[in-house]
């Protein structure tokens, strides 16, 4: 089963120090379930100030800064694995050094049929290429798609993936997957070396996680262009993200 962790935490609580011994000790759990065949992807984010959020209204594109949502905890990383049941994601979930200063949320990825090959091994944009790698963040109103009636929503899918055809054809495209819906969601924290497991996601927001892609683009203003092309953003919001390069530390 695949599931995305994501990882929250409260960006000002971590000294430059902490943060550095945050990333090695994450890339050393990294190594760990890479060799056990249970890592598909992982990457820290840039802070949220350097991000944009796109929605389209009536046609128009509307570009803020910053996040989708003002939250104390914000997303700081992700991981994608590939293990055999919840347990196990949750067992690596409370190794995380971020579960101890915030939260990492459990969601399972939904199969959707149609999209391309993933390119998790190409995701180093390398020296060959200035293209640096984005994240996109797509957050649904799940109560509007179920207004909307299935037919609507699969046509958004259907154009979602038509999305990362086109995407893929420009060579830009490295992965991209719904995530079931909210009620799937298992948040885990840890405080006072015990582990707290709890239902649902990290933080109560109308609009929830729905999806991501992670692709390239020679800036932040090429994604947030492409973000805005994506069926999403007209009826919820897609935030655009740059995934931090480690290999630079």
């Amino acid at each position: 089963m695949k599931y995305m962790l994501l990882v929250y935490s409260p960006e000002n609580s971590w000294s430059p120090d902490e943060w550095k011994m945050c990333v090695e000790t994450s890339l050393g759990i990294c190594q760990e379930i890479a060799a056990k065949g249970q890592l598909l992807s992982a990457a820290p984010l840039l802070p949220v100030a350097t991000g944009g959020t796109v929605r389209v209204r009536d046609g128009q594109k509307l570009i803020t800064t910053g996040p989708f949502a003002e939250t104390i905890e914000q997303l700081g990383g992700f991981y994608i694995i590939d293990v055999d049941n919840l347990d196990e994601a949750i067992a690596i979930s409370g190794r995380l050094p971020a579960a101890a200063k915030g939260t990492v949320e459990i969601r399972p990825l939904l199969k959707l049929e149609g999209l391309p090959t993933e390119k998790f091994s190409a995701e180093s944009s390398g020296p060959e290429t200035s293209l640096s790698k984005f994240m996109f963040l797509c957050y649904d109103d799940e109560e509007a798609w179920r207004q909307a009636g299935p037919e609507a929503h699969l046509a958004a899918m259907q154009e979602a993936v038509k999305l990362t055809h086109w995407l893929d054809q420009r060579g830009q495209y490295l992965s991209a997957s719904p995530l079931h819906p909210i009620a799937t969601a298992t948040s885990v924290r840890i405080r006072n070396g015990h582990r707290l497991v709890t239902d649902g996601p990290f933080a109560e927001t109308r609009e929830v996680l729905g999806g991501y892609y992670v692709m390239l683009a020679k800036d932040q203003a090429e994604a947030l262009e492409i973000a805005a092309r994506h069926s999403g953003a007209r009826v919820g919001a897609v935030e655009v993200r740059q995934i931090f390069d480690v290999s630079r530390m």
